[in-house]
């Protein structure tokens, strides 16, 4: 089986060849507008027919004589999941084709939904406000065709098509191009655990694409072992990074499929089919496996992960909630520091959420930027009830004091959509299936909640916003704004810009310790000999700090520095050159 052959593909004007995988049909057949061709099965359950058809042109397979699908490798659909997909054509008039992309120690991530931030085009207006502020990358939520007009992405079923709620593919294609104009980077998350629950039809004709003795929150797990599964996901992922030209990919709940040895066969096919790109893969792993991790650039595996631990740590030190996977950081400065300086807090010790089961491996021997780290994110604002923004849980200069510490690590920053003006608008967890879904998902998510205190009363519950109401969606669109938090970003990037990136490949941990139960030191030895030292305090009292500079490179405080202190409220960053 030869790549991108899944689906319908254009290969002359009026000829596309059409391939379905479909292992538990006897006969399968292309309609078309202009008559219905019969496929051809080989030993495999592979169908392929090659027919008069050309870009635009809408089609379904039907299934046995009976059931009409859509391609689950449509490019495009007519309407929604659940309707015709449509023949694209890939070409496209690439003006920065050149493009190869940044290094991976340069990036500093801005994740998005691209339906809160107008569609793709919305998106592509914002992109030179990005780039002046510093970032270097965009990284977007999943894309991939969902049910109805507003998603997460994380329901999607057709993950070949973008859903055209967010626009055309022209303007997701001029998206990427201005973006490389403007030397930013473009991510894409993509979901390789599941499918949504509206609109999946594999089902009907490929049982075997999923395991009926392993269950998941999502139904049956998805079946890796067979090669026409590993292939489909990996031609997926080539599909993004070829054809739209993505400089990488962020891959969601990757502790959701239970084979790590097809994650390494997905990374080695993407490296080996692009060696002369910057192409950066991206991990979210709650079982923190290093493994999978490479150690250098020119090793097998993938870059980085999302390192939720330096978050859950920075979120209790910020707002002392202790209730969910937030009991699993009892002493948040100290597993913080170990975080700074080994990646992950969790290296195989027994986690009390997860009922004593021990949890990670050693990360020590990996380089900063392995850990891609942020004080918020899609997951960490909307997996809660109301979908509080931290600004609006803590206090301002303590939050100040986080933003440095977040943007001048060596790890890999991540802001979400909004914070760099201090956005206060939640950002609430959102749907738009029919009826009957959407009721039962807003029943489930309010049970969900019924554990946390704030939400014991039924008749609070009954106040979490409805996933399924547009009101709910259109209160999680950012509103953007110039401030004194701009400022803090603007600022804390161009350190990292000048003073931090040019140092950063290569460097390692120096060694890091919790100064109080509220602070941090943390140092790291760069790429030419210098060695820069970060000191944050997230209470209000000062604490000793040896070493701590009186002329710092930067400092969060209005107040002068005592030598040898580290004033509350506070984050410091100096720089000793070799």
């Amino acid at each position: 089986m030869s790549r991108l052959d899944f689906g319908a593909r254009l290969i002359a004007p009026m000829s596309t060849q059409f391939r379905l995988w479909a292992p538990e049909a006897q006969r399968v057949a292309v309609v078309l507008p202009r008559g219905e061709h019969a496929m051809q099965r080989d030993a495999q359950g592979i169908f392929s027919a090659c027919v008069a058809a050309d870009a635009g042109d809408a089609y379904k397979f039907r299934i046995d004589n009976d059931t009409m699908v859509p391609d689950p490798a449509s490019r495009l659909q007519r309407g929604d999941v659940h309707d015709e997909s449509v023949i694209t054509d890939p070409d496209y008039g690439w003006e920065y084709e050149a493009w190869q992309g940044r290094p991976w120690h340069e990036t500093i991530i801005y994740e998005l939904h691209v339906g809160a931030c107008g569609g793709f085009a919305g998106v592509t207006a914002q992109l030179p406000r990005l780039a002046a502020l510093g970032v270097t990358a965009i990284e977007l939520m999943p894309i991939g065709d969902f049910p109805g007009r507003h998603n997460w992405g994380y329901d999607g079923v057709l993950i070949y098509a973008p859903d055209t709620a967010y626009g055309s593919i022209a303007e997701l294609k001029a998206l990427i191009d201005t973006a490389h104009g403007l030397n930013v980077q473009v991510f894409l998350d993509v979901v390789y655990n599941h499918f949504g629950p509206d609109g999946n039809y594999l089902n009907v004709y490929a049982r075997s694409f999923f395991r009926a003795d392993t269950p998941t929150p999502w139904g049956n797990a998805i079946d890796f072992s067979r090669p026409q599964v590993r292939e489909f996901f990996i031609q997926n992922a080539l599909y993004w990074l070829q054809e739209y030209r993505f400089d990488g990919l962020r891959f969601d709940a990757v502790h959701a499929i239970a084979d790590p040895e097809f994650l390494r066969e997905l990374a080695s096919q993407i490296r080996g089919a692009l060696p002369n790109r910057h192409v950066h893969l991206v991990l979210e792993n709650e079982h923190n496996d290093s493994s999978l991790l490479r150690e250098a650039p020119a090793k097998p595996g993938f870059d980085a992960q999302w390192t939720d631990d330096w978050h859950h740590c920075v979120h209790v030190l910020l707002t002392g909630e202790r209730e969910g996977y937030y009991e699993d950081f009892q002493n948040p400065a100290e597993q913080l520091a170990r975080c700074m300086a080994e990646g992950f807090a969790y290296q195989g010790e027994p986690s009390p959420h997860a009922d004593g089961t021990p949890r990670g491996s050693r990360s020590a021997h990996l380089p900063s930027a392995s850990f891609v780290i942020c004080l918020q994110n899609h997951d960490q604002i909307g997996n809660r009830a109301m979908g509080e923004r931290v600004i609006t849980l803590a206090q301002p200069h303590a939050l100040r004091a986080a933003t440095a510490l977040l943007l001048l690590t060596p790890q890999i920053p991540l802001l979400f959509m909004g914070e760099e003006w201090g956005e206060t608008r939640p950002f609430l967890y959102f749907t738009d299936h029919n009826a009957e879904l959407g009721g039962l998902v807003r029943d489930g998510r309010r049970r969900e909640f019924a554990r946390f205190q704030a939400f014991t009363n039924p008749a609070t519950r009954d106040e979490i916003p409805d996933p399924n109401a547009l009101e709910t969606f259109e209160a999680s669109r950012p509103t953007p704004a110039n401030n004194d938090w701009t400022e803090l970003y603007k600022t804390c990037l161009q350190i990292r810009a000048t003073q931090i990136i040019p140092r950063l490949a290569g460097c390692r941990s120096a060694g890091a310790a919790a100064l109080s139960k509220t602070a941090i030191r943390a140092a790291w030895r760069m790429n030419d000999g210098a060695v820069l030292t970060l000191a944050a305090n997230f209470g209000a009292a000062p604490v000793g700090c040896p070493d701590a500079d009186d002329r710092p490179l930067f400092s969060t405080s209005m107040d002068d520095h005592t030598p040898g202190m580290l004033p509350g409220f506070t984050t410091l960053a100096w720089m000793q050159n070799p």
